[in-house]
């Protein structure tokens, strides 16, 4: 019995690192997914993948930005596969400068993707899970969406905090509709995202010198979490925060 049988999930940000991870444990643990991003060949090559190991994956073209992909992805998920129960809110871009250095073509970017993406899966969803008898939504923000960072991106914090507390709100809106919405705050994750600041050794000394656990974390640490808010296990639990970042905000 895999823990997400009978489950479909929509899993944006799906074409690589942490997506791409929780894409392919979903399909092992039962789950039907559609994944979206707007990386398509790296996309199609998760589905193929997913494919090969003879789980059900369909790779959707999905800007999050965009409503029309939005209502294109889950009506996607509906039509191959019948209901819609799970989402992620995964994708999501940082912009590593000072607030000083941030243009404000950067803030309206970083909000776009963000914030404004997540309340567009969000919005698209809920009906879908309603018909569906109910569902779970895992948003993916940042232990930067609950401590600032000296050496942080100001505006990416500012958009975890947003997600950090729309999943609050949708949490308490939706609990009548059997919809659960839980947040994830990872720490520094060894992905494309960050992987600039730890090829660089004195950077990547400073990053562990701040994580008790004295490693930096896997896209796997990550997605075993988001695989338990997504399952019945967490059927108690919503509008709540899972932190997985190896100590760093219990300092």
């Amino acid at each position: 019995m895999g823990r997400l049988d009978g489950k479909v999930a929509l899993i944006s940000g799906g074409a690589r690192g942490q997506g791409a991870t929780e894409a392919k444990l979903f399909v092992r643990e039962g789950a039907k997914v559609v994944l979206g991003d707007v990386r398509d060949e790296e996309g199609r090559q998760v589905e193929v993948e997913i494919r090969a190991a003879g789980g059900e994956a369909t790779y959707v073209h999905l800007n999050v930005t965009s409503e029309a992909d939005w209502r294109a992805a889950v009506e996607t998920a509906e039509r191959r596969y019948g209901q819609l129960h799970v989402l992620v809110n995964n994708a999501g871009i940082l912009i590593r400068k000072s607030i000083e250095e941030t243009t404000e073509d950067d803030w309206d970017r970083i909000m776009a993707v963000n914030v404004k993406g997540v309340f567009l899966g969000t919005k698209y969803a809920i009906p879908a899970m309603r018909r569906a008898g109910g569902g779970a939504i895992v948003n993916i923000s940042s232990t930067a969406g609950l401590v600032g960072n000296p050496y942080g991106s100001s505006a990416y914090t500012a958009t975890k905090g947003a997600v950090r507390l729309f999943t609050k709100a949708t949490a308490m809106q939706h609990a009548k509709d059997n919809i659960r919405c839980n947040s994830v705050h990872p720490g520094p994750i060894d992905t494309d995202m960050i992987r600039d600041t730890l090829s660089e050794p004195a950077l990547r000394e400073e990053r562990l010198n701040r994580i008790p656990l004295r490693r930096i974390g896997r896209p796997e640490d990550v997605a075993y979490g988001v695989l338990y808010l997504a399952s019945d296990e967490s059927s108690f639990v919503t509008g709540s925060e899972l932190v997985i970042d190896g100590g760093t905000t219990a300092q």
